[in-house]
């Protein structure tokens, strides 16, 4: 992969090194890569500063000293500011590819890759799922969309961070395929939390009831993984804020709304994430959902 060179170590550019971009950033300094880096908050900088990485003042500044430049970030505005905006990596003599790693949408992604396309910088879809967990073990899946010309000078770099699967050359693919998948994870926990609300107000043991669940034909990611270790528990620390799930789903139904693929299970799910953000905040955990369940239901579903 092209990119300049220090200490002969290829230098890759990241901007948003916080939860999710911190770890994937920490691995690829772990592979040998040397980086640029980029983010708002200096906390969250400082790990990967200790370890070697240099710190860049702008996006355009990222640009300037790599010709590959990673994106994790939150919200599809910050993702069109960082690529097209006054400071943006558009402005940057160096890069040459831009990899979103974050969810923004097919539509956001639409217009970041139009707008580099007029400077001749390639686009790559590769938003993630796996959570933090898996971005530090690089066990997670990554999405990607981008000109088949393109796959294989990124290839290397985004195998990193987990198992890649090739969804196509439009843009905005691989958002579509996370989007789905977001949609999903968020009914997972929605659902399973009425039946086990239900459940345990019958007088079921929780603990019971989910290990039932695990070996029967209702089993799913929120039952295997999020109830036993977030929500029986009572900690409510899976690590994915309700805010941005929210943003997830709210993106995934509009987007189906938009191709003509009515959501009224979607919808459903939005409705449930946007009175879980208002009771408890955009930055409280998504498996809270359960606890806006519980109140409803008027029982306590723990282990």
């Amino acid at each position: 992969m092209s990119g300049q060179k220090g200490r002969g170590q290829t230098t890759l550019g990241f901007v948003g090194v916080g939860r999710m971009g911190g770890p994937m950033a920490s691995r690829l300094l772990d592979a040998g890569y040397a980086l640029c880096v980029f983010d708002t908050s200096p906390k969250a900088l400082a790990p990967l500063v200790a370890r070697g990485a240099r710190t860049a003042a702008s996006p355009a500044d990222v640009a300037a000293s790599a010709a590959t430049v990673l994106l994790s970030l939150p919200m599809p505005d910050i993702v069109q500011s960082v690529t097209l905006g006054e400071h943006g990596l558009i402005h940057g003599p160096m890069v040459q590819t831009v990899i979103d790693l974050s969810t923004t949408g097919p539509r956001a992604a639409a217009v970041a890759a139009a707008g580099l396309a007029g400077k001749n910088i390639a686009w790559v879809d590769a938003p993630v799922s796996g959570g933090v967990a898996g971005a530090k073990a690089g066990t997670l899946s990554v999405m990607v969309s981008c000109l088949k010309s393109v796959y294989p000078t990124i290839e290397p770099v985004l195998k990193n961070f987990g198992k890649l699967f090739f969804v196509g050359e439009k843009p905005g693919l691989g958002q579509s395929a996370k989007l789905a998948n977001n949609l999903l994870g968020a009914a997972a926990i929605a659902v399973s939390a009425e039946a086990m609300a239900m459940a345990v107000k019958a007088g079921i043991d929780a603990r019971t009831m989910i290990d039932i669940i695990n070996v029967s034909s209702g089993r799913n990611s929120a039952t295997l993984d999020k109830f036993p270790k977030s929500i029986l528990t009572g900690k409510f620390d899976w690590g994915f804020a309700t805010g941005l799930s929210y943003k997830d789903v709210r993106m995934c139904v509009d987007e189906a709304e938009a191709i003509g693929v009515p959501m009224v299970v979607g919808a459903a799910v939005r409705q449930i994430l946007a009175i879980t953000q208002a009771r408890l905040g955009p930055d409280s955990d998504f498996t809270e959902i359960a606890r806006v369940v519980e109140d409803w239901a008027g029982v306590e579903i723990r282990g």
